[in-house]
């Protein structure tokens, strides 16, 4: 099973399909996808779409996680996250796949084990928690990884807890 996570923006979307199927969980797929700011934003939105749905044809997902956007103080970043976010999830549904958002307090939480952490401790628990020689780069690509790693916990944790009840 294949678990995508995203860190949706128009500029610059950090994805991360982890394999799922094994015990540790491990990268297969780790990125950014990229638009360019000087082009319209309908254009810049078939192209993220485009994008993603190559790695969802090579990478089949049993689930989609998405940074849920909470608070951004500039309005034209927020609706470019929101936007992209919203196509990202469309086509995931649109396929079946279940989608599921998470803040970004819940992803620092159970990464690092602190929802207040910074940006390098959540990298650094990324590149441990893969097995890599350096933390992904960009951040938005970390924050993919950390992303999909939260699911996977969470998943996990859910399926624990359906078995003893």
């Amino acid at each position: 099973m294949f678990v995508h996570g995203l860190d949706p923006g128009l500029s610059r979307c950090g994805y991360c399909v982890l394999d799922a199927s094994t015990r540790a969980p491990r990268a297969v797929a780790l990125g950014v996808f990229r638009t360019d700011p000087s082009r319209p934003v309908p254009q810049r939105l078939a192209e993220l779409l485009q994008d993603f749905r190559t790695v969802l044809d090579e990478f089949p997902a049993g689930a989609v996680a998405v940074e849920r956007v909470l608070f951004q103080t500039n309005v034209r970043t927020a609706m470019g996250v929101g936007q992209a976010s919203g196509v990202l999830m469309a086509e995931a549904a649109g396929r079946g796949v279940d989608v599921v958002e998470y803040s970004p307090n819940e992803v620092k939480s159970a990464i690092a084990g602190d929802g207040a952490a910074d940006k390098e401790q959540v990298q650094e628990m990324v590149r441990r928690l893969l097995g890599l020689q350096q933390a992904p780069r960009p951040a938005d690509a970390s924050d993919a990884a950390a992303i999909a790693l939260t699911h996977v916990a969470v998943a996990s944790l859910s399926r624990r807890v359906e078995r003893v009840s």
